[in-house]
């Protein structure tokens, strides 16, 4: 497993130098002057031109873009170019806020859509399970800003009982976290009854009940165990797309977290924090993915057979 894990980590390399390329090169054909947006409309040619050579845009594409490289194989993502401050300090400010709603939501996204989803799969085609299906087909549909703006209306600015921006104090997570969860409980509901209609049907599942197991043993213990790995995959892809910044949700929330900084970023085409924000964003993504991955061996024997059955014949060879 350690060798398995050695082997991802590596090759998150090229796909780090392959994501840093295609940005660097989407901003280097964007249009706009980083220059001109710092200095504002009213600057003098002279000033521009100074400050171009001191960003280093006057060099070639491939010397900037190799030197860029070379800064962060050393450690350093370089400075922001909006902010002059450095890019992971930058990005260090805001992931306590990204954090929390993404752990808040994912949190009440399992909690509402894995429960959901095996009442639905278990009573199949009754009224319960065609509510639910109606519901997550709601709730799936609707836009995130457009029910986070209803949720504000009517939580914030008519009952008064939340607030409706800021990222003070708990309360003010209560109403993204319910936003998020919607959509992504909804997705969860209708993936875990789809899951766990497969494994009901399977062989062992009737010995189960044929030995007298009972329908909660057999529910929680035999079905949930086994339909767990494609559960676990879309949670895991969520929790990275929430940690990769809810730009909607913190547009309407006014929260600043990684998405109103990416924002941000891109407006003043500030490249080095643009692809500092995009290569926090690709690693994260790529350690969720590895974990997800080496969580599937414990939870399912016959992937951790399989790997122990490979490694016991590589020792033999």
């Amino acid at each position: 497993m350690a060798r398995y894990i050695l082997k991802r980590l590596l090759l998150m390399i090229p796909v780090f130098i392959g994501i840093s390329f295609l940005v660097f090169a989407m901003l280097e054909l964007s249009p706009g002057d980083p220059a001109q947006i710092i200095l504002g409309m009213k600057a003098t040619p002279e000033a521009l031109d100074n400050l171009r050579q001191q960003m280093g845009l006057n060099d070639p594409f491939w010397l900037r873009y190799i030197r860029y490289i070379g800064g962060v194989l050393h450690g350093s993502f370089g400075s922001s170019w909006r902010t002059s401050l450095p890019v992971l300090s930058e990005i260090a400010a805001r992931i306590p806020v990204t954090l929390r709603v993404a752990l808040g939501a994912m949190i009440l996204t399992v909690l509402i859509g894995i429960p959901i989803g095996i009442i639905s799969a278990v009573k199949q085609y009754s009224l319960t399970d065609n509510l639910t299906l109606c519901g997550a087909l709601l709730f799936s549909s609707m836009p995130a800003f457009w029910f986070g703006t209803l949720l504000v209306l009517l939580f914030a600015l008519r009952l008064s009982w939340l607030p409706a921006t800021g990222s003070d104090s708990i309360n003010s997570y209560i109403l993204p976290w319910i936003t998020l969860a919607a959509s992504n409980a909804a997705s969860l509901v209708r993936m875990t009854r789809s899951s766990m209609l497969e494994v009901i049907r399977a062989d062992y599942i009737k010995m189960a009940r044929a030995k007298g197991a009972s329908e909660r043993q057999v529910i929680l213990r035999h079905a949930l165990r086994n339909a767990l790995l494609p559960i676990i995959t879309i949670v895991g892809m969520n929790f990275a797309g929430l940690m990769g910044g809810t730009v909607v949700i913190e547009q309407v929330f006014t929260l600043t977290g990684l998405g109103t900084l990416a924002i941000n970023s891109v407006r003043a085409l500030d490249v080095p924090m643009v692809l500092g924000e995009v290569l926090f964003i690709a690693m994260l993504t790529s350690i969720i993915n590895l974990f997800v991955d080496v969580l599937y061996v414990y939870i399912d024997p016959r992937l951790k057979s399989q790997y122990v059955k490979t490694k016991k014949a590589k020792v033999k060879e």
